[in-house]
C-alpha cells in the first residue's frame, strides 16, 4: 500500500508529507484547493508523463516521492529483480521534473526509467475517476480481470506455456524445413563436388609437399646442366686428363737422364692428376645423386595444379578443401536425416498444438462459466448505485484459429444503461457518472482480486447525492476491507465512512498561495462533513446531520 507520500514544488505545493494508512481514506476541500494537484503529483511518480509546468513558479525543479510497502512476493518486486534493482524494504518511488523540462527517475535510489517506473506503477496504483478509468481502456486488463475473478491463474499459466511449447516447436520446424529446401536444392552440386573431391582424395598439408617436392626436382633439372658440363670438361673428348696423363709418362722416362731436373714438375703432375680424377669421380656422384625421373615431376604438377584448381572453384584454401569434403557428407547425410527430422518435428509441432488447443478450449470454457457469475455479481450491485435499469456483460468472443498465449479469447466489458438500448462496450456507452460506478461495482465484485494494492478513485461520486453516495461510500468501504482505498469526494456520506480523513486547502498570501493537507481530528471532521452537507454556511442542523453520519458509521 501507499504509505507516504512527499511532494516539493509542484504547482501550488512547496513542501507536503503525507503518512497513509490502509484503509479508507478519504480527501476532501473547496474547489480550487488543490486536489487534483495531489493526484497530478502521485500519477507524475507512478510513471506519468513529465511536464515543466508542473514546476512551482520560482523553482528550479519539483520532486515527488512516493513509498509503498508491498509484500514480498508482489510483482512490483519481481519487476525490481529483472532490472537488477535492490527490492528489500519499502518500493520507493522518485521523480525529478526540471523547470527546462527534463526530468529524472529514481527507483530505490537507483536511476531507472520512466517506462519501468510506469511499469512498477501500474502494479503498485490503480488510479480510476470519471474521465481515467486507465486500468479498464485496454480490454486485456478485462481478461485479467476474469481470469483474476475466476481464478484462473494457473490454467492462464498452464495456457502460456502450452503457446510458448509449440510456438518453439513451430520456429524449429520452419527453420529445419528452411535448411532441408536449401539443402534439396543443391543437392546435385554437392553431391557431384562430394564425387569430385573423394576422387581427389585431399590430403592434409598435401600442398606444401607437392611444393617442395616439385621445387627440388626443378632445382635438380637446372643444377644437373651444369655438373654434365663439368663432367665433359673432365671427362670428354676435349678433357685434358689423358694428355697430362701422357706428357707425366714421357717426363718420367726422362727423369734419370737429368737427375733432380724434373721431380718437382713430375710431382706437381701427379697431384693434378689425382686431383682431376678425384674431381671427375665427384662429378659422376653428383650427376647421379640429381638424376629424378622426369614423369614424377610431371605428377607432381599435374597433382598440385588439380589441387588448386579444386581450391579456386570451392573458394577455400588448398588445406581446406578435406574439411570441405567432409563437410559437403555430411551435408549430404543432413539431407537425408533432415527429411526424417523433418517428419518428427511436424508430428512434435501438431502435438504441441494439441496441447495448447486442449488447455485454451479448457480455460476458455472456464472464462465463459465465470464470466455468467461475475456479470451477475456486478449486477447485484447496480440497484443500488442508481443504475437498476442498466445491465452488465461480459462480452467474450472465441477464435481457435488465431491462438495467443492468452489464449483463444478476448473479452471486453460491456453494459447496456436502459431497456431498449443497444449493448456496446463500457467505456464507450456509459456516461462519465455511470462509467465511474459500473466501475465501483466491478471492482466490489472483484474485491481484492486482479487489484492493485493501492485504489484510488477521483470523484466518482459527482452528480450523485443521498442514497446512492451512501451506497458508494458502503461499497468503498467495503473495498478498504481487503485493500488499501483513497478518495477524492464531495460526498459526505462517502467522507463519514472514512477511516482517516484529509482536509486539502490553500494558504498563504495573495502574492503567494500554497496547497496543505493534514488529517483531521474528529471535531474538525464533524465540521468538514457538515460544510460538505450545508455548503458556504453552516448551519446547526447540518452540524447534526454529520454527527449523526459519523455516528452511523462508527
Amino acid at each position: 500500500m501507499l504509505s507516504h507520500l512527499s511532494i516539493r514544488d509542484i504547482v501550488l505545493i512547496e513542501r507536503l508529507d503525507i503518512d497513509f494508512s490502509a484503509g479508507l481514506s478519504v480527501l476532501t476541500g473547496e474547489t480550487g484547493a488543490g486536489k487534483s494537484i495531489l493526484l497530478d503529483s502521485l500519477s507524475l511518480a507512478l510513471g506519468a508523463r513529465g511536464d515543466a509546468g508542473l514546476v512551482r513558479h520560482g523553482a528550479d525543479q519539483g520532486q515527488v516521492t512516493a513509498v509503498f510497502d508491498v509484500s514480498m512476493g508482489h510483482p512490483a518486486r519481481e519487476l525490481l529483480r529483472e532490472n537488477a534493482i535492490e527490492d528489500e524494504g519499502d518500493v520507493i518511488l522518485r521523480r525529478v521534473q526540471n523547470a527546462d523540462g527534463r526530468t529524472r527517475v529514481f527507483i530505490n535510489d537507483q536511476p531507472a526509467s520512466v517506462a519501468l517506473m510506469r511499469q512498477v506503477g501500474r502494479v503498485l496504483v490503480e488510479i480510476h475517476g470519471q474521465h481515467d478509468e486507465r486500468a479498464l481502456v485496454d480490454t486485456a486488463a478485462h481478461r485479467e480481470l476474469l481470469d483474476a475473478f475466476g481464478g484462473h491463474g494457473g490454467l492462464a499459466q498452464s495456457v502460456r506455456a502450452a503457446w510458448r511449447e509449440w510456438r518453439k516447436a513451430e520456429q524449429e520446424l520452419q527453420r529445419h524445413r528452411a535448411r532441408v529446401e536449401a539443402a534439396a536444392r543443391e543437392a546435385d552440386f554437392l553431391r557431384a563436388s562430394v564425387e569430385e573431391l573423394a576422387k581427389l582424395d585431399p590430403q592434409p598439408g598435401e600442398e606444401e609437399q607437392l611444393a617442395e617436392e616439385r621445387a627440388a626436382m626443378m632445382r635438380a633439372e637446372k643444377t644437373a646442366a651444369d655438373i654434365a658440363d663439368a663432367q665433359e670438361v673432365l671427362g670428354g673428348q676435349q678433357s685434358p686428363i689423358p694428355t697430362l696423363a701422357s706428357l707425366l709418362r714421357r717426363l718420367q722416362r726422362k727423369a734419370d737422364e737429368v737427375p733432380g731436373l724434373l721431380d718437382d714438375i713430375i710431382q706437381s703432375l701427379d697431384e693434378a692428376l689425382l686431383s682431376l680424377d678425384g674431381a671427375q669421380s665427384a662429378v659422376d656422384a653428383a650427376m647421379r645423386a640429381t638424376e629424378f625421373d622426369p614423369q614424377r615431376l610431371e605428377q607432381a604438377e599435374e597433382r598440385l595444379f588439380a589441387l588448386r584448381a579444386a581450391a579456386r572453384k570451392h573458394n577455400v584454401m588448398v588445406d581446406d578443401l578435406p574439411a570441405l569434403r567432409d563437410r559437403m557428407d555430411n551435408d549430404l547425410a543432413d539431407l537425408d536425416a533432415g527429411e526424417e527430422r523433418l517428419g518428427a518435428l511436424e508430428q512434435e509441432t501438431v502435438e504441441r498444438r494439441a496441447a495448447y488447443d486442449r488447455l485454451a478450449a479448457e480455460l476458455s470454457s472456464a472464462r465463459k462459466t465465470t464470466a455468467e457469475t461475475l456479470a451477475e455479481t456486478v449486477m447485484a450491485e447496480l440497484p443500488a448505485l442508481k443504475l437498476e435499469r442498466a445491465r452488465f456483460i461480459v462480452q467474450i468472443g472465441s477464435n481457435a484459429d488465431e491462438p495467443l498465449a492468452e489464449g483463444i479469447d478476448t473479452v471486453e466489458f460491456w453494459v447496456q444503461t436502459n431497456p431498449g438500448t443497444r449493448p456496446g462496450p463500457m467505456m464507450k456507452v456509459a456516461s462519465g457518472g455511470e462509467l465511474s460506478r459500473f466501475l465501483l461495482a466491478l471492482k466490489v465484485a472483484l474485491a481484492d482480486r486482479g487489484s492493485a494494492p493501492t485504489l484510488v478513485f477521483d470523484e466518482i461520486d459527482t452528480g450523485v447525492g443521498g442514497a446512492v453516495a451512501d451506497a458508494i461510500g458502503q461499497r468503498l468501504a467495503r473495498l478498504a476491507s481487503r485493500i488499501q482505498v483513497l478518495s477524492v469526494t464531495h460526498a459526505p456520506q462517502v467522507a463519514a465512512r472514512a477511516n482517516t480523513h484529509y482536509l486539502i486547502a490553500k494558504a498563504g498570501s495573495q502574492e503567494q498561495v500554497t496547497t496543505r493537507i493534514r488529517v483531521m481530528e474528529p471535531q474538525e471532521r464533524q465540521e468538514e462533513i457538515a460544510r460538505m452537507l450545508a455548503g458556504a454556511t453552516v448551519t446547526e442542523e447540518a452540524r447534526a446531520a454529520a454527527t449523526r453520519l459519523l455516528q452511523e458509521n462508527v
